[in-house]
């Protein structure tokens, strides 16, 4: 794909952000997108497009605050290999001990000859789904796949889908892409673009400034769990950001993913059940240029940290600030406030059934699959879309000033993908067995484990190396912030925290008020 033919999908979602049409000319998309993933979806289109727009945006906030432009590269391989970043870290050389998904996790046969698709990767959504089937989970004699499928094979995948959501779990009914087309949710997002960036308040232009990346200076804090938040502030961290992850205590985890999402962050935890805590992350917020937070609707507000709260928060300052909020199922239709993750969103919206249609008239015709796609695509694109969407407001509060929400939701880019031209599924390549194929060492750098700031923990005299999938959106005259950096080049300590409470607050609070550690 050559400089001169963009996608036309690229450029619209661009240009109607009100960025300048000739800037594209920077951007450089290599390789055959169309092969670069074994999909009947243009996953390889998806992954290129997002993370083009991703860096080209972040190119363009640098041009506007220094007046230097420069190329911009993204590979279609190596961008959907990007896509399946969280698979191919090693730590000192090994695999991760842990792992993401659910034991019982997983698509179910109904009694009404449809499917489900339960999300138990959290313990209190395993809990709680299994209290609503009636199924014992004790330590001793946990709760197996066959108990689970015995008692789904009981409900229809609908009734049992809304029992689920009233109650705040996560489960999704098998649909085709036509099936979604026709329910409420989906209509509820037609015409609904896959980035929009809204202006909330007026305010001052910003004055340019000498900078070595694009983002320097700029604060972020992230309230994210899982891929695509995280993986929004890992990108805009790598481009100067400072990022503050918060985390809660209270809430689990998923350290196989934290660790690799983390990268290049400073890493704190506030239990926001705390009221003391609440108001330590307010006084965090006065500070801050981004807000990134992907909490159930509604989750926020209740603790009165909602886009109208920040706002109030940041009256009087001279700059604005950009709410970047994600969510599972848009701000329109019944199904607005209600949780999901990637894998729910493709067996909801068709991706899996239109999958498995593709891979049965390939192979097994008279077999019917339901077959998820081979990357959380979803996730990754809604990332790389989110971080755009953010720098697309930064260069708008540079230009005119004022403040901005974000909003990116997985299933507004549901509805996106599709609308990419269909392939053949057996066209692309196969992905790396393993992390440690000579495919992915050649992409990968290494991280060192950071000391936290403030911390008391020196590790036992330990400096652990993460090897991690590089960066895919190559800027010619910035490039990323990764990897091991010379503490002589002005970087503090920078590294991967490999925790989500490698840092003090307090020793955050300080820096957080002042210039921040970075060049």
């Amino acid at each position: 794909m050559s400089t001169f033919h963009l996608p036309e999908e690229l450029k619209q979602i661009w240009v109607s952000n009100g960025l300048p049409e000739s800037f594209l000319a920077r951007l450089k998309l290599e390789g055959a997108s169309d092969t670069a993933v074994n999909s009947s979806f243009r996953i390889g289109d998806a992954a290129q497009v997002s993370i083009g727009l991703s860096g080209l945006s972040a190119s363009y906030l640098y041009y506007l605050q220094t007046g230097e432009d420069q190329l911009v590269n993204v590979d279609a391989r190596h961008a959907v290999l990007s896509f399946h970043s969280e698979a191919w870290y090693t730590i000192n050389g090994s695999a991760p001990k842990t792992d993401s998904w659910g034991s019982i996790a997983g698509l179910y046969p109904t009694k009404d000859l449809g499917w489900v698709r339960i999300h138990t990767n959290f313990p209190h959504h395993r809990s709680g789904i299994l209290s609503i089937l009636a199924i014992p989970d004790p330590p001793d004699n946990p709760a197996t796949r066959s108990a689970v499928e015995e008692a789904i094979l009981q409900r229809k995948a609908c009734d049992f889908e809304e029992e689920c959501a009233e109650k705040g779990f996560c489960v999704s009914a098998f649909r085709s892409l036509d099936e979604w087309e026709k329910h409420p949710q989906s209509m509820s997002l037609q015409g609904c673009p896959p980035v929009q960036v809204i202006k909330i308040r007026d305010g001052q232009a910003r004055s340019s400034s000498n900078r070595r990346r694009p983002l320097d200076g700029i604060k972020i804090l992230d309230l994210s769990r899982v891929l695509a938040g995280p993986i929004a502030g890992r990108t805009l961290a790598a481009h100067g950001a400072e990022v503050l992850l918060v985390t809660s205590p209270s809430l689990p985890s998923l350290p196989a993913l934290d660790v690799e999402t983390s990268l290049g962050k400073r890493t704190v935890q506030l239990d926001l059940k705390d009221p003391l805590a609440t108001d330590k992350l307010r006084e965090l917020l006065k500070g801050a240029d981004v807000f990134v937070q992907a909490y159930r609707p509604g989750g926020l507000e209740a603790k009165g940290i909602g886009v109208d709260d920040i706002l109030t928060l940041k009256a009087g300052t001279e700059r604005g600030v950009v709410c970047a909020n994600l969510r599972a199922w848009g701000w329109d239709g019944p199904w607005k406030d209600r949780g999901g993750f990637d894998s729910l969103v493709q067996t909801a919206t068709g991706f899996n059934a239109d999958e498995g249609l593709a891979y049965q008239k390939l192979l097994h015709p008279n077999i019917r699959y339901s077959r998820p796609l081979p990357l959380q695509a979803l996730d990754h694109t809604t990332a790389y879309f989110l971080t755009f969407g953010i720098n697309v407001a930064l260069c708008r509060r540079f230009m005119e000033g004022g403040s901005y929400e974000v909003r990116v939701s997985l299933a507004s880019v549901g509805q996106w993908v599709p609308l990419l031209p269909r392939q053949a599924f057996e066209l692309g390549k196969p992905l790396p067995k393993d992390r440690h194929d000579q495919e992915i060492k050649g992409l990968s750098v290494d991280w060192q484990r950071r000391r936290g700031l403030g911390s008391k923990d020196d590790m036992d005299g330990r400096r652990d190396v993460m090897r991690a999938l590089r960066h895919d959106a190559l800027l010619e005259k910035t490039p990323v912030r990764e990897g091991i950096i010379d503490p002589e080049k002005g970087e503090i300590d920078w590294g991967a925290p490999f925790r989500l409470d490698a840092d003090n607050y307090e020793a955050v609070d300080e820096y957080w008020k002042g210039e921040g550690l970075s060049g």
